[in-house]
């Protein structure tokens, strides 16, 4: 796990440009800093490392090729490089000479021999890469399948730009490039910006499983795909698994247990995150099974019982024999990140859970360099609750002919105050009830008819911004619950619990891995079919019973309680409050000129007066941190 950042075309200092975004990552790869420039200064690339195999110099990069045609700056793990590099061998009658124990210099071979989608095609792993080969005189990026490592590139100081922070590209002398407004109207009902968008006219992220082909000369540039999440689902839906239930969880069981096996590998410690929920459990249970020690286990806790699973976990930790820590945060440890937040993120970015993830990466990093974690069990397996109210109003709705529902959605609302007939599509409803905070779709109307007019005047101009996955039908699959699955797959797995996780835990220099990402437990879960994934109103039916293998049942029967923190709580205490009226000082933002001060201050005291708490309150402050802190703001 490292960063990497170059530039193409820069008309200035190029060395002292990326020397100065390599100083802004320095927290993704504290344990070496390289850098390179073509001969012709048209080129830059730079890199700082965070060595996790091959610690020796021999894996340093930017990376050159054995032919010296390629070089090569790479952010990730290729958990399969073995046998990548055994096809490699192959393939030059053992011609080619190893510098390396690394897989950067495996993966630079394979893409100079077969090409970047074909390399990327036979890789297993999370990576964003960026590859100059001299002889074409280009510079390709790319980004693995699922999204899990950060890639950000577009124009900037009158040159091609790209970089995993996009702090690294805002650092650069002379950068100018004007917050995009269009964005955020997004932001500000989700909480963050998904790609292909940032916070930055011209500036953007690349799309996981997408390769970008900058030519050095023109700076033009041209993206295909290489892999895609919604040809996958659509592809599992199409053949669905015809085994038995028991042999489903079977072979997911192998699946996971491989993916793991490969993601254990590592020069450096390694340990696994262990919440107490059914994802990180079984993810736990599975590494300590097939590991010939005790795998170290790392858990916090709260103060307040209403957030604290600490005890569930070290009841199943000390079950499984793990080497288990387990740290107790304060509400003083907690508010004492807020602060950290703008740096880390680089951009405007408010899941609150952000908080104590960087606190459970902080007190893992003083113990091990690498975490596995559970993350993708929820979207993968059907987790979530709201895929159980999507599932009792959908099944209303499609009963009824598109032409009849919205007039009939009119009748019902005058008559019963509840609409649920009149979305055009499934994926519409969903993504209000999901991410603008209604409880469930049938509750949607309280939030429409309330918030929705003010939440979309927070912003002065009326953004443009589309999700990305709205072009979905509401048919793309036959099964409700997979529609909303993949959805989350498309937009909000990549763009924020993956944003959180990796930023989080690369701020303290911990590598983590997601084992349930795997490209084949990702394509074997899209070709289950439903009742595999849920019984009745439980998810995660198939992933529970391999937990149920290791764990006692019962030892899992308990409700949920998230990883989270009383924000709302938080916010009304003096500290805390006072930070957030400075915040919102009306002064500051008219002279911002970005946000409406009177809708701003409607919802703020909404919430101090009526009692009336929004989740865009949060939304709004981190903004303004962020403004204050990284953005426009900080120069003023």
């Amino acid at each position: 796990m490292c960063g990497i950042a170059g530039l193409i075309g820069y008309k200035g200092d190029a060395s002292a440009a990326v020397s100065r975004m390599n100083d802004r990552m320095a927290h993704r790869g504290p344990d070496d800093d390289g850098i390179y420039i073509d001969k012709d200064r048209k080129v830059a690339l730079g890199h700082r490392r965070l060595a996790i195999v091959d610690l020796s110099k021999n894996g340093a990069q930017p990376f050159v090729s054995a032919s010296g045609r390629s070089v090569m700056v790479y952010n990730g793990e290729i958990y399969n490089a073995g046998s990548v590099k055994e096809r490699l061998l192959a393939t030059t009658n053992g011609n080619l000479q190893f510098r390396s124990t690394s897989d950067t210099e495996i993966l630079l071979e394979a893409i100079e021999r077969y090409g970047m989608e074909e390399a990327l095609s036979g890789c297993k792993g999370m990576f964003a890469i960026a590859v100059y080969d001299k002889e074409k005189n280009t510079v390709t990026l790319a980004r693995d399948r699922v999204g899990e490592k950060p890639l950000y590139y577009g124009n900037a100081c009158g040159a091609f730009v790209f970089a995993s922070d996009i702090g690294c590209i805002s650092a650069i002398d002379g950068f100018d490039n004007p917050i995009d407004e269009d964005v955020l109207d997004i932001y500000f009902e989700d909480g963050y910006i998904p790609a292909p968008y940032s916070i930055y006219k011209g500036i953007f992220k690349l799309e996981p499983g997408t390769i970008l082909t900058v030519n050095v000369g023109t700076l033009e540039n041209d993206k295909t795909t290489y892999w895609s999440m919604k040809d996958v689902a659509k592809k599992g839906q199409a053949s669905v698994f015809k085994g038995s239930f028991e042999e489903a969880s079977s072979e997911l069981e192998r699946l996971l247990k491989d993916s793991i096996r490969g993601q254990m590998i590592a020069d450096v410690p390694l340990g696994a995150f262990l919440s107490a929920g059914i994802d990180s459990s079984t993810v736990v249970s599975l590494m300590q099974s097939i590991s010939p020690g005790r795998v170290k286990t790392f858990t916090i806790g709260m103060e307040d019982e209403k957030f604290n699973e600490a005890v569930y976990a070290k009841e199943i930790a000390r079950h499984l024999g793990t080497e288990h820590t387990e740290l107790y945060i304060s509400e003083a440890d907690a508010k004492s990140v807020i602060p950290k937040l703008p740096f880390i993120f680089g951009e405007p970015f408010a899941d609150s859970s952000q908080i104590p993830t960087y606190l459970v990466s902080k007190m893992t990093r003083d113990h091990v360099t690498v975490s596995l974690s559970g993350d993708g069990g929820d979207e993968l397996f059907c987790g979530y609750k709201s895929y159980e109210s999507v599932s009792r109003v959908w099944n209303k709705i499609k009963r009824i002919p598109y032409p009849l529902r919205k007039p009939l959605s009119s009748i019902e609302l005058m008559a019963t105050g509840t609409e649920i007939t009149g979305r055009e599509d499934l994926e519409t409803r969903y993504l209000k009830a999901k991410y603008l905070g209604a409880a469930s779709p049938y509750e949607l109307h309280k939030f429409e008819h309330e918030t929705d007019p003010i939440i979309k005047k927070i912003a002065l101009k009326k953004g443009t911004a589309k999700y990305k996955c709205m072009d979905l039908p509401a048919d793309f699959l036959s099964e409700v619950n997979h529609n909303v699955m993949l959805m989350d797959m498309l937009l909000y797995h990549p763009d924020d619990i993956l944003v959180k996780v990796d930023r989080t835990a690369m701020a303290v220099s911990l590598e983590t891995r997601v084992p349930m990402l795997d490209k084949d437990v990702v394509e074997f879960a899209f070709s289950l079919p439903i009742d595999y994934l849920k019984d009745g109103k439980t998810g995660k039916r198939i992933l529970r019973d391999v937990l149920y293998r290791y764990v006692p049942k019962e030892m899992m029967d308990r409700p949920k309680k998230g990883f989270s923190i009383p924000i709302s709580k938080w916010l009304l205490e003096d500290d805390l409050r006072s930070w957030a009226e400075e915040l919102l000082d009306k002064r500051k933002i008219q002279e911002a000129g970005i946000l409406d001060c009177e809708v701003v201050e409607k919802i703020w005291r909404d919430f101090t007066d009526r009692g009336i708490y929004r989740i865009q309150i949060w939304y709004i402050l981190m903004f303004q941190l962020w403004y204050e802190m990284e953005g426009p703001g900080r120069h003023k």
